[in-house]
Formats: structure tokens, sequence, C-alpha cells
């Protein structure tokens, strides 16, 4: 199933498979619902349906230069598609907005496995490599944002093949579709809209995340994101960090058996939900 879903001044390009307990897969900031591709088919086998969609100013989703709310776009996909609660499986943004949804709306989310992620307003430190690498990332897209060659490959050194890795490391299909998915998220015309964020932040309110949390990390990613699994294990009250040695950001898109595996065996005990 493909379809629009109407949201407040916008419409999400939707995509769902399967049939099941319902996952929703949540995209990175750098790509859109086709970075999940490579899953869909192990985790539909599995027994589970399998949703994915583009938010706002993401892939083939638009929206108008709105105030809105990424957490309410989650349960207007829910509704939308009749899910009364799903698990939620987010990448780097998309893991943020997962936790935010499962702080806000605990009723419609069983379990979260955030992978790459932050928490909001949750801080960890990098080394003087790693941000030296993300200044230098700040003053290209600030200098010409309209440059999106030379942004796309700044954000393929940093999340693909990871910081410090040399040029390459990652598989090519994976680095080049990350490439092309990153160059259209920037062409000009597009808009974003003006997410609305939680209040309190996340880091304030990891207590109240109440449902079985997995954080993932690669072992090649920026430093601050095993210690997102570290703070989530110490304050969430269901929450477990696992760390994937030889992999960066985009954990799904290069090794995404693995990524499936682990998805499934986190959520087999949970059995079936609505």
């Amino acid at each position: 199933m493909e379809r629009y879903i109407d949201v407040n001044g916008a419409r999400l390009w939707t995509v769902s498979d399967g049939a099941g307990p319902a996952i929703v897969l949540m995209h990175a900031a750098i790509v859109d619902h086709r970075a999940w591709d490579a899953m869909v088919p192990m985790l539909v086998s599995a027994g589970y349906q399998v949703v994915r969609y583009d938010a706002r100013g993401f892939g083939r989703s638009d929206t108008a230069d709105v105030e809105f709310s990424n957490r309410a776009d989650v349960l207007a996909v829910l509704d939308a598609l009749d899910i009364g609660a799903a698990a939620l499986v987010g990448n780097s943004r998309g893991g943020q907005v997962a936790i935010d949804t499962a702080i806000e709306f605990p009723q419609r989310v069983v379990a979260v496995v955030a992978v790459g992620a932050g928490v909001g307003g949750f801080e960890g430190s990098l080394t003087p490599d790693e941000q030296t690498l993300l200044d230098e990332m700040d003053r290209l897209e600030s200098a010409d944002p309209t440059d999106i060659a030379a942004i796309a490959e700044i954000n393929v050194r940093i999340w693909v093949d990871g910081p410090g890795q040399p040029a390459g490391r990652a598989p090519g299909p994976v680095r080049e579709a990350v490439r092309a998915m990153d160059m259209a998220n920037d062409l000009p015309h597009r808009v974003a809209g003006r997410p609305i964020r939680l209040v309190p932040l996340a880091n304030e309110r990891l207590m109240e995340l109440r449902c079985p949390v997995l954080a993932v990390a690669g072992g090649l990613d920026l430093s601050d994101v095993p210690q997102v699994g570290e703070r989530l294990e110490a304050a969430a009250p269901n929450a477990r960090a696992v760390v994937l040695p030889g992999i960066a950001h985009m954990v799904g898109m290069e090794d995404p058996r693995r990524l499936s595996d682990i998805v499934i065996d986190f959520l087999r005990p949970l059995g079936t939900w609505a």
C-alpha cells in the first residue's frame, strides 16, 4: 500500500507492507523512507506490518511553512492506517522523534528501537577531530546552502563512512544512495516547516519512557552516539544499549540483516499488539 496521508499543512508519503503487529520505521535527516528498503522484506517475513513514511520536507512528502509536531504526525500515520499502537524504529533524527513520541503518547507506542539517535536536551562529548568535522559541515551549510553536492559529500564522510574513517569505507551503493537522497532533500525549493519541540525536553522526562527501549549505536559513529545509549540505560526504566563494531551511523543501510535480526529478537517477547 502506498498513499499520501493528509496532516496539518502537509502530505506525508506513506508505504505499508505486510500484516501483523505494526512497526513504523522512521528515517534519518539525510535520507528518506527508502533508507529502510533492504530491511522491509525481513521484517515482513517475521510477521510484522512494516510502515515507512517521509517526514515533512523529505522525500515525496511536502509541507507548508507551518508549525507542526513530529509526534502528532506519527499519530496521524497510525490513525490513517487504523493502527492502535506500534513499535517505533528510528534512525538518528527519526530515533529522537520516536523517543519523544513514546513519552508524549505512551499508549500508542509499545517499544522503541533508537538507532544512532539523539535525546532532546542531552549533550554528549565529542573528540576534537569530530568537532572539527561537524564545524566544517556547519560552515558549508552556512556559506552556501545551495551547494548541495558539497554538503552531501561531507554528510557521506561523517555519517556513512564514519568520522576518521577513509573515504569509501562503507559500501559504494550505500554511499551513493545516501548522497542522492541527501541532495534531493536539500534542493532550494524544499520547505521544512517549523517543528514544535517536546516540552520539557526528553532528557528531563526519561523516567516517563516506560516501554521497552533498545538504543543501537555503531562503533564507528560519533562518540556522543553511544553516550546516548548509556544515558537511556541509566535513566529510562526499561532501556538497554548495544554497540555494533565496524559500522557507522546508517546501520540499517550498511548491515540490514544484522539490524533486522536485532529488531526481531527485541520485539519477539512482546508477542502481538493492536
